[in-house]
């Protein structure tokens, strides 16, 4: 049996925007910022596990500098900054699979870091989420 996976049929969506022009190495990193449990040993060794309840998270996407979704995250950001008004749903989903990773409120941490290259460069868009759902799937059968 054989899976297949595409970059191209993982979908961003910040926002209502799907975005595109993603960057040569990295589409997107997604990480749960804290461990879901800690453990703490006593002395005489028994373990009590505690469950953290923290669900904060980071989605850094990496765009190409000559990407249109440069400005709509720039105007997110800028909306954010000015009016707190800038924090979105975020969805990163594996069309071909059943990874999907979602965040109903996710901002911009701050504006990228520019360099201003030979070559066209990338800019990395940096997203806090406060309530950062991860579900790992599958990818999708193809053929025999």
């Amino acid at each position: 049996m054989v899976k297949h996976y595409s970059a191209k049929d993982v979908s961003v969506i910040v926002g209502t925007r799907a975005l595109k022009g993603f960057g040569p190495d990295s589409k997107v990193t997604v990480i749960r910022t804290n461990d879901s449990f800690t453990v703490q040993d006593g002395v005489d060794g028994e373990a009590t596990r505690s469950q953290q309840n923290s669900r904060i998270g980071q989605i850094t996407i990496p765009l190409m500098q000559s990407s249109d979704d440069n400005e709509y995250m720039s105007e997110l950001a800028i909306r954010d900054e000015t009016s707190g008004d800038g924090v979105v749903p975020v969805t990163i989903k594996d069309k071909n699979g059943t990874t999907v990773h979602s965040s109903p409120a996710a901002w911009i941490r701050k504006p990228p870091d520019n360099a201003f290259n030979r070559d066209a460069d990338v800019r990395e868009w940096v997203l806090d989420c406060a309530e950062l759902k991860m579900f790992t799937g599958k990818s999708i059968s193809k053929g025999g």
